[in-house]
């Protein structure tokens, strides 16, 4: 197979042509040792084995105490949508941290020792900031590492949101995650307004899927109506990615404030965001940044806003330029850019993991960790259609993938949706079989192979899992694969 000519084709939405041996091991292992591919960067990482799963404390013992010995003994992570895996970097990072505090303390808010990999504290967020600005597309001036994703969306939104008695109206996806439905309702109730008026929903159009065309149709519709617009770049359910330049752009046209919440976006699909003219955009770090649990967030507010709209919203002593910070004046300066909008002393041990996180990405670029996702969501999506194809029930397929077949418009993650009696067990036999990834009831299984730290074998060995899990539940009778001039869509 022409790897290259894969990429190629999978960036223009179009699918490869697949050979016949591509659901064989050896095929799998081909393209994790093709030249063609983006290499991973796997060996940056802690892979749990299967036995460390199941630890139940943190003292080692016999079983639980020795990496996997095999890529077989290693558990198979598809939760990178959830929780990137740990990069050894961050440990190292952590360290060093340990070490300044414990032998310089106070001193290391100033102090680089020669040896670490660390800058003092006080110029860490604008070092994670730099880092950053490439993943999303931006100057690290637009960029600012600060709070947790639902703190930062309430700053922007403080900043951004101006409602008045025409324009009061708030576009938001029908299904978002919680926290941004409680942030959005909440900040429309602090204006007094109802949110039962002020909330204008996108609808999908067939269940699951918001097209392009139905956005910019209720744009049109509500423009007189319309003070903000805040979308997901990846819409969490489903897998979805938005076509951000286009709607940006069209917002932009109806001199519509907008912002996106990009917490399944950043680090996994490529962005511009200075270029697409984004108002300002917010993501957590530790999905596809790897920067762990709860770790520090991120936000973009473009150029035209950093440097003459701080007074907008709400401020705090870490936004005040670093020049005169410790003069105590009460008068406030902004730092120019998007780190004027920070309000407090950010956390420095999050800093150092997202510095941790960071240095794996200075290894690649956005643009080689695109093209190594589009191949491995491609192959996984071309697996499970022959799954389904062998294992067709009374004229239906067992599962349905519910995000869209057109590669520019998803991530690394697919969405399959299980029946409601088959999704416990199917779920309870993976957990068995070493995979980990994520489920949302009533049936969604949510498959992330991330591009930094999974293969294609990871993919190949989490079919096999998945197969024998919904012919557990007899969900099939064995049927023979489709010809490949006939593929069966993933979307089924």
């Amino acid at each position: 197979m022409d790897a290259a000519a894969a990429i190629k084709q999978l960036r223009q939405g179009q699918k490869p042509q697949w050979p016949a041996n591509a659901e064989s091991l050896e095929f799998a292992h081909s393209l994790d040792q093709s030249a063609e591919i983006p290499k991973t960067f796997r060996p940056e990482f802690v892979v749990p084995s299967k036995a460390q799963l199941k630890r139940k404390t943190l003292k080692d013992d016999a079983q639980t105490a020795n990496p996997a010995s095999t890529p077989d003994d290693e558990a198979i992570y598809f939760c990178g949508n959830s929780l990137g895996l740990q990069p050894k970097a961050v440990g190292e990072h952590l360290n060093a941290y340990l070490k300044t505090w414990g032998s310089i303390a106070v001193g290391g808010h100033f102090t680089a020792l020669e040896d670490s990999p660390l800058t003092p504290y006080q110029d860490m967020a604008a070092g994670c900031s730099k880092r950053m600005a490439d993943i999303v597309g931006a100057s690290p001036s637009e960029i600012v590492a600060m709070n947790t994703l639902t703190i930062n969306l309430h700053l922007m939104m403080a900043a951004f949101y101006k409602p008045t008695e025409k324009k009061h109206k708030i576009m938001c996806e029908w299904r978002p995650f919680p926290s941004d439905w409680y942030a959005i309702e909440s900040q429309i109730e602090w204006h007094g307004l109802d949110p039962k008026k002020s909330m204008l929903l996108v609808e999908p159009d067939d269940g699951h899927i918001m097209t392009t065309k139905n956005i910019l149709r209720l744009i049109d519709e509500n423009v007189d109506e319309l003070a903000l617009i805040m979308l997901p770049g990846i819409q969490y359910y489903s897998g979805q990615l938005l076509d951000i330049p286009t709607i940006t752009a069209h917002a932009r046209k109806h001199n519509i404030t907008i912002g996106w919440d990009l917490a399944h976006a950043a680090g996994n699909a490529e962005l511009k965001l200075h270029d697409w003219d984004v108002d300002f955009a917010c993501w957590c770090t530790y999905k596809y940044m790897n920067a762990g649990a709860g770790s520090i967030a991120g936000a973009f507010i473009h150029e035209k806003h950093g440097n003459n709209d701080h007074y907008k919203g709400l401020k705090g002593w870490y936004g005040h330029d670093k020049s005169s910070r410790f003069l105590m004046d009460n008068k406030f300066v902004p730092t120019p850019g998007a780190q004027g909008f920070q309000c407090s002393n950010p956390s420095i041990v999050d800093l150092t993991c997202l510095a941790g996180s960071l240095s794996v990405f200075e290894k690649t670029s956005m643009a080689d960790l695109r093209s190594r996702s589009l191949l491995l969501t491609a192959y996984a999506e071309h697996l499970l259609s022959q799954i389904a194809a062998r294992n067709i029930k009374d004229g239906a397929f067992p599962f349905q993938i519910i995000t869209p077949t057109d590669p520019r418009f998803r991530g690394a993650q697919l969405s399959v949706l299980l029946p409601e009696d088959v999704f416990d067990e199917a779920s309870a036999a993976l957990v068995e079989g070493g995979v980990i990834c994520d489920k949302r009831k009533p049936g969604i299984i949510r498959v992330a192979p991330v591009p930094m730290y999974n293969t294609f074998n990871d993919v190949w060995r989490f079919m096999q899992i998945f197969e024998e899990a919904i012919r557990q539940k007899g969900q099939g009778q064995t049927q023979e694969p489709q010809s490949q001039g006939a593929p069966v869509e993933a979307r089924l």
